[in-house]
């Protein structure tokens, strides 16, 4: 076995026990009310078109970061970055020359043509964190981009976005480092 596919494996059993945990939380979930809830638990990140450019000047002045609850800010930035690492591991099988380390929260991507990335969970904030050796320092909220009254109930969009530019985590990386949040890991 690669050591993609052992990563892989550990992400489904995760997953599964998640998706448990899901079904066992559901009755509490269906006395809250639901249109408070700022995420969807079946598909938390969004990699929608409206996330492959910068936000418009018209949605950042209304984009606010997600009231989250902590557990709904750990279990959507850790799926993320296991995510993440999944698709950094792929690249590292692929290519031999990244090297890829995630432990507690923190994420270490050493690409020897570019530099050392850190990604990491800031917990008080519920953000993550970015530090590029292309881009700088950048910290992303969790934002749902809320329909309009022209489009469907629930077809709000969300990701992980810097507030200051409108740029999203997904667009940043793929640009930088080439890994692509869109295609599925092998």
């Amino acid at each position: 076995m690669t050591r993609a596919s052992i990563a892989n494996l550990g992400r489904v059993a995760t997953r599964a026990i998640a998706t448990r945990n899901t079904r066992i939380l559901s009755p509490c979930l269906r006395n809250q009310n639901l249109s408070r809830l700022p995420i969807s638990f079946r598909n938390p990140i969004s990699t929608s078109a409206p996330f492959a450019k910068p936000l418009s000047p018209e949605a950042l002045k209304t984009a606010r970061a997600a009231d989250l609850t902590d557990s709904q800010y750990h279990e959507l930035a850790d799926d993320y970055l296991e995510t993440l690492l999944g698709k950094y591991e792929a690249m590292q099988d692929e290519r031999g020359d990244i090297d890829v380390e995630y432990s507690s929260g923190v994420m270490h991507i050493k690409i020897p043509s570019v530099g050392e990335y850190v990604l990491n969970k800031q917990p008080p904030n519920k953000q993550i964190w970015l530090s590029s050796p292309k881009s700088g320092p950048k910290r992303y909220d969790y934002v749902v981009v809320r329909e309009g009254q022209d489009q469907k109930q629930d077809t709000a969009t969300t990701a992980w976005i810097y507030l200051r530019d409108g740029s999203s985590l997904n667009q940043i990386l793929y640009e930088e480092t080439g890994v692509d949040m869109d295609t599925p890991i092998d």
